[in-house]
């Protein structure tokens, strides 16, 4: 019997795969557990259908990840903080405020768990912090503090 595997199994093959088993291991344990489908022409063609939805779907994500990435190392994100005297903030600017800044000032939404400083913005100043935009693609995001 052909069976085509759905998710990776130990000792058989990857995920995609077809393999000829035993027909009593391919009923009660592979196609059983959900592990396979039987390898019918129309499973196979079902399964390049989703493969190559599933691999546009990630291209789209890329290159709306990329158009963000340009957009964000274009812009100049203000901040306007409580300082005192000697140009040391009250606290620190954290990625929750980054974020939060930039929905309200460009309405760009980008999750502050995303957001990474290098070190603490305790200051006055420009500084650059990292964004993860997903799929291993980094924004840089500048970042200006003033005071109130």
């Amino acid at each position: 019997m052909k069976v085509l595997l759905i998710k990776d199994v130990k000792s058989l093959g990857k995920a995609g795969e077809v393999k000829e088993v035993k027909d009593g291991y391919g009923k009660n344990f592979l196609i059983g557990k959900g592990f396979a489908k039987h390898a019918t022409e129309d499973v196979l063609k079902a399964w390049a259908q989703d493969q190559a939805d599933m691999e546009a779907k990630i291209q789209a994500e890329i290159d709306t990840a990329h158009k963000q990435k340009e957009m964000i190392e274009s812009l100049k994100l203000t901040i306007k903080h409580k300082a005192g005297e000697n140009q040391h903030l009250f606290g620190s600017i954290t990625n929750k405020e980054i974020s939060a800044a930039l929905q309200e000032q460009f309405d760009l939404e980008i999750d502050k768990k995303n957001i990474s400083l290098k070190n603490a913005i305790k200051t006055i100043g420009v500084f650059e912090v990292d964004c993860k935009l997903g799929h291993g693609i980094h924004a840089t995001l500048n970042v200006d503090v003033i005071a109130l």
